[in-house]
């Protein structure tokens, strides 16, 4: 009968024991190497993870559940709004890299517009179906923070929140974003701003609205902050906005985007009404996977490094899962130049 796989009986399949017996290290140091232990080597890290799945070394989740209560699984809940422009998709692909040859695996829990965002972190929590959670689109004040850390579940998050709360975080520096945006447009002889912030209720909104408006001010410009749309508004939406907004006020000249897809739709609004990038206006945007020059060569482009947030939130809530210390829990990636 061909097209059947048979799995080899358990007795066959490879266990920490063939893996220990491949690289000479003892089993204890191969279980901790295989949860990143900080005490074992990166090159071992290596060797053993590399061996692993050389011998397609799955852990038996079930067993391990029963003999420790551990699923090793790390949760990640994300909104469904998050659109395709943005930093999702790698901040998934990052993740899922820096937990590869592990024993922790990823699982992705979209929960939708009408829905609680609390409602997927209860489940996980009540039910135990995941051993650490990582989420993004953080609040000033998060009630997910809250709970979870009234729970002492493991987490980290992506982005920071302003609750007092000592919490594993990686976060881009959004306001050190809006002030190099500024700059930029000055030096290009910009002198009326305008800014696509992103949803007001998540943290990340106030440090690029100070940013912003604080840097502009410092340099004498004129500024806005748009009211009627944000960075995760649709594409249409935002680009319908600035085609009124630029044809009612000529002066504006200078845009700062909080994401790839605003950017876009921005610079479409306003070529609608004639206007023409890097003569009439420019824009300055972040992205995580290099794109807007392919749209536009004229766009200021500051990279938000989000394969290096996910490694880093990683690591962080595995070190939160087993109760240990990380290298470094909380980050704060700071940009420094744009991209001509």
């Amino acid at each position: 009968m061909t097209g059947l796989h048979i799995l080899p009986p358990d007795s066959e399949r490879p266990t920490l024991k063939t893996i220990a017996a491949e690289t000479g290290l003892a089993i204890a140091t191969v279980s901790r190497a295989l949860k990143d232990a900080s005490d074992i080597g990166e090159e071992t890290k290596r060797r053993v993870r590399e061996t692993a799945e050389r011998l397609g070394y799955r852990p038996n989740r079930a067993g391990v559940r029963l003999r420790t209560g551990k699923t090793n699984v790390i949760a990640l809940t994300m909104s469904t709004e998050a659109d395709v422009m943005n930093h999702t998709s790698r901040l998934i692909y990052s993740i899922a890299e820096a937990l590869r040859g592990t024993s922790y695996h990823l699982v992705v829990m979209p929960f939708f517009p009408d829905q609680d965002p609390m409602d997927p972190i209860r489940y996980i929590v009540e039910t135990g179906s995941a051993d650490g959670i990582l989420m993004n689109q953080t609040t000033a004040d998060d009630p997910r923070v809250r709970y979870l850390a009234e729970h002492n579940f493991p987490f980290a998050t992506h982005g920071r929140t302003s609750m007092g709360l000592d919490h594993p975080y990686f976060d881009f520096d959004n306001e050190e974003f809006a002030r190099i945006g500024v700059r930029a447009l000055k030096a290009k002889g910009r002198k009326r701003l305008i800014l696509v912030p992103p949803p007001r209720s998540q943290s990340y909104a106030g440090h690029m609205i100070t940013g912003f408006a604080d840097e502009a001010a410092t340099q004498g410009l004129t500024f806005e902050v748009m009211e009627d749309v944000t960075s995760d508004s649709g594409a249409g939406i935002v680009e319908a906005a600035f085609a009124r907004r630029m044809a009612a006020d000529p002066l504006i000249d200078g845009i700062l985007a909080g994401s790839t897809t605003s950017a876009m739709a921005a610079v479409a609004g306003s070529e609608q009404v004639g206007r023409v990038i890097g003569h009439d206006f420019d824009i300055v945007a972040k992205e995580a996977i290099t794109f807007l020059h392919r749209f536009r060569r004229e766009i200021i482009v500051v990279e938000e490094n989000v394969g290096r947030a996910g490694n880093f939130l990683a690591r962080a809530v595995m070190a939160a899962i087993e109760r240990r210390a990380p290298e470094h829990g909380q980050f704060l990636d700071r940009p420094d130049h744009v991209q001509r």
